[in-house]
C-alpha cells in the first residue's frame, strides 16, 4: 500500500535520477503485497443462468450455475462476509484520508547529535476513532461467519431443529495443538447435550478438526484461525482493535530505489513521538520521504503487521477455505463465494444477486487506489521534462482528471529499470504517448 510521503528537507536539491525507474518501482512496492494480478482485480463475477436442482446430497434447492456446492440454507453466509468486506472497505477509506488527506501524518524536528542530525518525531496526527472500532467489527464479522455456517450444518444434520442445550454446545474451536484440540474433544463428549452431528467420529468433527491451526507445522499462533480468535476475543472481552501508525518505508529522494530490494523498511512498530527516524550528516541537506502506514497489535504480542494485510489475510481464508471446507468436507471448489455483492436492499432471487457479485476485494481496490495516488506526482515528475510546453500545474490536472485504473494502467505501460535496448526504446515510445496525451489535455483546456 502506498502512501503520500512526509518529506524531510523537500527543499534539498537532487541529482538527477531516472523517473521511469522511479515511477514503475514505487507502485510495484506498493501494490506487491496483492497476490493477483491487475487484470484478475477488475475481473468481477460474470451474471449466469440460474438453474435449479434437487438434491439429496445437500437436502435442499441448489443452482447449477452460482455457486452450485452452496445450500441455499448457508445463502446467508455470504452477505455476512459481503458486509464484513464492506467494513473492511470502509477502513481503507479511513486509511486513505488519515494517510493522504490529513496533511503530515509526522511532524518532524532536526536535533543535532554529534556529526549527524536526528529526524526526530515532535507529533503524530490523531486517527479517527471509528477505525479501531471498525477492524474489530470487521473480525467479528469474519468468525461469525464461521459459527454461522458450523451452526446451520449442525441444525440440519439434526433433522432441522436444536434446544437451546444442544445449541450451547456449538462452537468452532482455535486450538494450536493436539493435546488442545484432544482437551476441547474432550468436554464436548462430556456433555450430553451435544448433537450427534457434531460428536467426535462424525464427518463434520473431522472437518472442524482439518481447520485447526496446529495443522501449521511453524508457527501455528499464525494461522487465520489462531489470529482471528487472538483478535476477536480481545475485542470482546477487552478493548477494542489496537492500532498505530507505522512507518511503512523511507526513500532516498537523492536515490531512489531501482528494484524492491532497495526499499528501507521502516521498523515493525509503532512510531512514536521521540523516536528518530532518520540520520543524515550534519549540515547536509538529505531529502527523504516517509510512508506511513497503519499497524494492528496482535493482542500478547509484540507483532504489529499492517492493518489492511491482516484483515485480508484473515478474510480470505475464511472466505476462500473454511466456509467452504466447512460444507462440502473437501478441497474449495472452483467456483468462489464472491467478495461482496449489493446487501443494502432486498432480493426476490438471492443467488442471482450473489451471482452479480464482485471478485474484488476491498482490499485489492484499496491497494490501486494507493497506487495510483502515488502514482500520480510521479507521473507528473516523468513528464514534465518531456516538453516546454507542459507546465507542472497542467500535468497535474491531467493525472487528477484519470481515475485510479487509468493512472495504473498508464504506468503499468512502463518497463522498470533496463538495460537492454529494446527495452529503453519501448520505455521511450511509451514516455513519448503519454506525452502526447497530455499535451492533447493541456491544449483542451486552453480551449
Amino acid at each position: 500500500m502506498a502512501y503520500r510521503p512526509t518529506q524531510i528537507n523537500p527543499d534539498a536539491p537532487s541529482d538527477e535520477v531516472d523517473a521511469t525507474d522511479a515511477l514503475t518501482q514505487v507502485l510495484e512496492y506498493f501494490t506487491s503485497s496483492e497476490p493477483v494480478s491487475p487484470n484478475h482485480r477488475l475481473q468481477d463475477t460474470q451474471t449466469r443462468r440460474r438453474e435449479r436442482i434437487d438434491t439429496a446430497t445437500y437436502g435442499d434447492a441448489m443452482t447449477t450455475s452460482v455457486l452450485p456446492w452452496l445450500p441455499d440454507r448457508h445463502l446467508g453466509v455470504v452477505a455476512t462476509l459481503a458486509h464484513a468486506d464492506e467494513l473492511i472497505a470502509q477502513i481503507s477509506e479511513l486509511v486513505f484520508d488519515y494517510v493522504t488527506r490529513s496533511g503530515d501524518v509526522f511532524t518532524i524536528r532536526e536535533e543535532p547529535n554529534g556529526i549527524v542530525s536526528n529526524a526526530v518525531v515532535e507529533q503524530i496526527a490523531p486517527m479517527p476513532r471509528s477505525l479501531p472500532l471498525l477492524a474489530a467489527d470487521a473480525m467479528v464479522d469474519l468468525r461469525t461467519a464461521i459459527e454461522h455456517t458450523l451452526f446451520a450444518e449442525v441444525r440440519f444434520l439434526n433433522g432441522g431443529t436444536l434446544s437451546d442445550d444442544q445449541a450451547r454446545t456449538i462452537e468452532m474451536p482455535a486450538r494450536n495443538t493436539h493435546d488442545d484440540f484432544a482437551k476441547w474433544a474432550k468436554k464436548l463428549a462430556k456433555s450430553k447435550q451435544t448433537p450427534s452431528a457434531i460428536a467426535q467420529g462424525s464427518e463434520l468433527f473431522r472437518r472442524i478438526e482439518g481447520l485447526q491451526p496446529l495443522h501449521r507445522a511453524i508457527r501455528p499462533d499464525l494461522h487465520p484461525l489462531a489470529l482471528l480468535a487472538l483478535h476477536t476475543n480481545h475485542a470482546k472481552h477487552r478493548t477494542p482493535a489496537d492500532v498505530a501508525v507505522r512507518l511503512a518505508a523511507i526513500v532516498d529522494e537523492n536515490h531512489p530505489p531501482r528494484s524492491l530490494n532497495d526499499f528501507k523498511s521502516g521498523p515493525e512498530a509503532p512510531v512514536r513521538v521521540g523516536d528518530v527516524i532518520a540520520q543524515t550528516p550534519l549540515g547536509e541537506r538529505v531529502s527523504v520521504s516517509l510512508f506511513p502506514a497503519i499497524g494492528i497489535n496482535r493482542p500478547g504480542t509484540e507483532d504489529w503487521p499492517f492493518l489492511m494485510d491482516e484483515l485480508d489475510q484473515i478474510s480470505r481464508w475464511v472466505r476462500e477455505q473454511a466456509i467452504p471446507r466447512l460444507i462440502t468436507g473437501g478441497d474449495p471448489p472452483p467456483e468462489k463465494i464472491p467478495a461482496g455483492y449489493e446487501i443494502k436492499r432486498g432480493h426476490d432471487d438471492e443467488r442471482e444477486a450473489i451471482g452479480l457479485g464482485t471478485s474484488v476485494t476491498a482490499n485489492e481496490k484499496a491497494s490501486r487506489r494507493f497506487g495510483a495516488e502515488s502514482a500520480r506526482p510521479s507521473l507528473v515528475d516523468l513528464l514534465l521534462p518531456t516538453s516546454s510546453n507542459l507546465t507542472r500545474e497542467t500535468l497535474t490536472a491531467w493525472v487528477d482528471q484519470l481515475d485510479d485504473d487509468a493512472v495504473t494502467e498508464r504506468v503499468e505501460r512502463l518497463k522498470g529499470f533496463v538495460t537492454d535496448s529494446a527495452s529503453m526504446f519501448e520505455n521511450h515510445k511509451v514516455v513519448a504517448d503519454l506525452r502526447d496525451e497530455a499535451l492533447q489535455f493541456a491544449s483542451k483546456c486552453r480551449g
